[in-house]
Formats: structure tokens, C-alpha cells, sequence
């Protein structure tokens, strides 16, 4: 079993929904990757969404578009980030997963991307320009590997697709809660919660929501209804800050750690 299905195994035991912390890989470089995964983990994050840089981050905000040129510019690539969540694999087992885009993986070779999850240990991989009809040989190589392939609904998705969306998807479905780019907002839209109802009605796989939850109020209105929280613009922009990064992260991320903990599963 993948090691995110078995961490929502758990939690679902528990009675706890499942924090996911998304921070860009190599932001301010990769050394410091190292050290903020395991004290996000320690803080009480679930599961770690990393984001692998690129040029051209179409749906990324200007947080995250920042924290790639960052990361780009001190030099972290692809074949870099897999050999640093190598070094993290020697001392954690939390689950791990790259969100990136089409491109990186295309030009590292299909194959030879899922083979190095698989080494690696990366669990899942959501490729968000990637879209379903398109995506056949990448979902057969993660079936292959033992890796997650993890797509997203949107807020327009109709009951159709969404369904279709639920069949592929592998560990959860992300949803998006609003229409635009990530990005941390100081409200969320109103109709978000009973847009996730409405998608967890069509599936009984694990439901996460991301892109614009950035505190821990939003944080535990949103476990009300879903399986997940995605937090990543918010954890970003204190790791841009570069001062006392990870007792800052650390703190920020326990905030929202407690805020979604203390929704259970019979609620």
C-alpha cells in the first residue's frame, strides 16, 4: 500500500483529517528542503506536497512563481530534488509528493521519472496542466511504479468529469476552491463548502483542498467537509523571509496542524 493511502488509513482510525503542506523544493536552497520537511512533520504535518520549480508557472501566484525563480537560481533541478528526498527517505517516512508540471517530467523521460519516484521514494505525482484525456502513459507508469497519479477538480468540473476525475485519480482528488492561480486569500468563496460536498457525493475516495487557504480558521472551516487541507502559499511566504525559518514555519504550521486535528471524522 502507498504510503499516502496508508497515512489516510490511519487518520480515517483516528478519526483526524489529514494536513498537507505544499513548500517549493530547493526554496531559499536544498539544504534548507532538508531541514524544514522534518520539522514541518514534527509540527504536525500529515503529508508533504513539494513543489518542483519551473519557468513557466501558469498556475502558480506570485508567491510560489517567486519561490521557483529562488530556487532555480541556487541551482536546483530535478535530478537534484530526487537525491535530496533520498536523503530525507533516511529519516522520515512521511508521505511525499511532487506537484509539477508537464514539462520537467517530459523532458526528464516518462519513464525515467517514474523509475526514479519509485527509488526515491516519492509516493505521488499531480501534474496540474496535464489534463485527464491526456495523461494514459503517465497514469500506467505511476500504476506501475507504486506511484499516486493525483488530479484536480475544479470548481466548474461538472458531475461527469468529476466522476471521470475520481476513476484515474490515485491517493485523493485535489480540489481547487476557487478559480485563478494558488495563492494565499484572506477569505474564501462562500460556496466552497457545499461545492465540496457536492464532490464528495460522487466518490468515496479522499477529498483535499487547496489553493487559497491561508490561515487556521479557514484551515478547520474546510476539514468540516473534506477528507484534507492543502496549505502552501502561507508556509511559503514566511520561508521567503529567511529569518528564523524554521521555528517561524514550524509555529505556523502546528497552528494550522491543531486547527484541522481538531475536526474529526464524525463531525
Amino acid at each position: 500500500m502507498n504510503r499516502i493511502n496508508k497515512k489516510f488509513k490511519l487518520l480515517r482510525s483516528k478519526g483526524r483529517k489529514a494536513f498537507i503542506a505544499y513548500i517549493t523544493a530547493g526554496d531559499p536552497d536544498l539544504g534548507a528542503t532538508g531541514r524544514i520537511v522534518p520539522a514541518l512533520e514534527k509540527a504536525g504535518v500529515d503529508i508533504i506536497e513539494l513543489g518542483i520549480p519551473f519557468s513557466d508557472p501558469v498556475a502558480d501566484g506570485p508567491t510560489i512563481q517567486a519561490a521557483a525563480q529562488r530556487a532555480l537560481g541556487r541551482g536546483a533541478t530535478l535530478k537534484k530534488i530526487f537525491a535530496a528526498v533520498e536523503r530525507l527517505r533516511r529519516r522520515t517516512e512521511i508521505p511525499i509528493i511532487f506537484m509539477t508540471y508537464y514539462n520537467p517530467v517530459f523532458r526528464f523521460g516518462l519513464a525515467g521519472f517514474f523509475r526514479r519516484c519509485r527509488e526515491t521514494g516519492v509516493d505521488g505525482v499531480i501534474i496540474p496542466d496535464l489534463p485527464l484525456e491526456e495523461a494514459g502513459e503517465v497514469i500506467a507508469l505511476g500504476k506501475k511504479s507504486g506511484v499516486a497519479t493525483i488530479f484536480l477538480v475544479a470548481p466548474t468540473s461538472p458531475a461527469q468529469r468529476i466522476r471521470a476525475i475520481a476513476g484515474k485519480s490515485e491517493g485523493f482528488i485535489y480540489y481547487v476552491s476557487l478559480t485563478g492561480v494558488t495563492g494565499a486569500r484572506s477569505s474564501l468563496p462562500p460556496e466552497v463548502l457545499k461545492s465540496v460536498r457536492r464532490v464528495k457525493s460522487l466518490t468515496d475516495k479522499p477529498v483535499a483542498v487547496g489553493f487559497g487557504i491561508s490561515d487556521a480558521k479557514q484551515a478547520r472551516a474546510i476539514a468540516g467537509v473534506a477528507d484534507a487541507v492543502i496549505v502552501g502559499s502561507a508556509l511559503v511566504k514566511i520561508i521567503a523571509e529567511k529569518r528564523n525559518v524554521i521555528s517561524k514555519v514550524s509555529s505556523a504550521a502546528g497552528r494550522l496542524a491543531a486547527a484541522i486535528h481538531s475536526v474529526r471524522i464524525s463531525e
